[in-house]
């Protein structure tokens, strides 16, 4: 079979004519197909663009959400960092305040303490004034009593009614 397609006229075989054939269609549906080839190819070809184009779009503004994201999170911890040091600070400050209030509470008890000594003190040594002045008074009557008669005691009254004027006088001026 190869010998025979190898000998004898090119138009008489049939393979010539089916290449005839598809030259033909191609020279006249060529430009057809080619061209609808073309535009399916450059349609995808644009939808391929545009789909690269809208993730570049997409990429860019992911960089800019990761951007920001990243700005917020530092000035959340510039924030946090900020808050923890001014929790520091007044910690030290109500640590310092209770320590001074405490101090002040414990002079202010130690004042009251003292001013109590002084008040029981004041009044014990009262007290015992008292007790003095009336074991003096009572030593007193009793020397009175025996060492003073009637007689002598008009005397005394005598003379202390003579001195009045005289310790008036003295009291006035």
């Amino acid at each position: 079979m190869e010998y025979e397609a190898l000998t004898g006229t090119l138009w008489d075989k049939g393979t010539f004519w089916v290449t005839v054939a598809v030259l033909i269609f191609l020279f006249f549906f060529g430009k057809k197909i080619v061209g609808a080839i073309t535009t399916m190819l450059d349609q995808r070809s644009a939808e391929i663009q545009r789909e690269l184009d809208e993730a570049s779009r997409l990429r860019a503004e992911a960089e800019a959400m990761l951007k920001d994201a990243e700005t917020r999170r530092e000035a959340a911890l510039a924030q946090a960092k900020d808050m923890l040091a001014m929790a520091g600070r007044e910690a030290e400050r109500l640590a310092a305040d209770l320590l001074a209030e405490a101090e002040a509470s414990a002079r202010r008890r130690e004042q009251m303490a003292k001013e109590r000594i002084a008040a029981a003190e004041s009044a014990a040594v009262a007290e015992v004034r008292e007790a003095a002045a009336a074991l003096a008074a009572l030593a007193a009557e009793r020397v009175l009593k025996e060492t003073i008669d009637a007689a002598h005691d008009q005397g005394l009254i005598d003379q202390a009614i003579i001195g009045l004027p005289a310790a008036l006088r003295q009291k006035a001026a």
